[in-house]
């Protein structure tokens, strides 16, 4: 019980430090957004493995770092979390929020975009969270919290820089039931994220196995 706890408390204030964020128009957000990342990760890295993604749990289903009956329970909790979130900034903000794609922006645009930061942050959870040779680094939640500070800096004006799906779910299912909003994109932060998530595992296997080769 206490690793779904850790989900669900990790992704609150995760997906709230990125909605409080943003709707305050902060221009450093992206830096906040990645401090909070590190802070969660480092909360709960040692209790859950600190995923408060969807797609993050199914990439590690992939690589082998989690069974597989734990991922429903593991999702659940991401989205409820990130539920919690969004209703909590709506009722402190007074308004809702939701990522959405910039404008002039295409569709494929608008996928590559999450896909790629979602593909390098996989990458990056997999070598700081999983590989043999950095088992009990000290820097991992460092390494993925600026990871996704670069991201959003990158990519936020055309994507809205979720990769996460519980950051998509949880804000547009608020979005859609107090502010008259659409669930219209919500599968796009599903879709990519997870194909982002499920391309970096096989490049994840063959870094292992390069760095194996060099040790023989």
């Amino acid at each position: 019980m206490g690793r779904y706890v850790t989900e669900v408390v990790g992704t609150f204030f995760l997906v709230f430090t990125i909605a409080m964020s943003v709707t305050a128009g902060h221009v450093m957000a992206p830096v906040a957004i990645g401090l909070g990342l590190t802070a969660v990760v480092y909360m709960g890295g040692h209790v859950s493995g600190a995923h408060y993604n969807p797609a993050v749990t199914v990439g590690f289903l992939m690589a082998g770092g989690i069974e597989r009956r734990e991922v429903a329970p593991y999702i659940a909790a991401q989205i409820f979390g990130s539920w919690l979130a969004a209703t909590s900034v709506h009722f402190i903000a007074a308004e809702p929020f939701a990522p959405t794609p910039g404008p002039g922006y295409s569709l494929t645009h608008i996928l590559l975009a999450e896909i790629l930061f979602s593909f390098l942050l996989m990458l990056v959870i997999l070598n700081v969270a999983m590989a043999k040779h950095a088992r009990g680094n000290a820097y991992y939640g460092i390494a993925i919290g600026f990871t996704v500070t670069a991201g959003i800096f990158a990519v936020g004006d055309v994507s809205g820089a979720a990769f996460n799906p519980a950051v998509g779910i949880g804000p547009l299912m608020v979005e859609s039931m107090m502010a008259d909003g659409s669930l219209m994109n919500v599968w796009i932060y599903i879709v990519a994220p997870v194909v982002g998530t499920a391309a970096a595992v096989p490049v994840f296997r063959l870094q292992e196995a390069a760095v194996e080769d060099e040790a023989d």
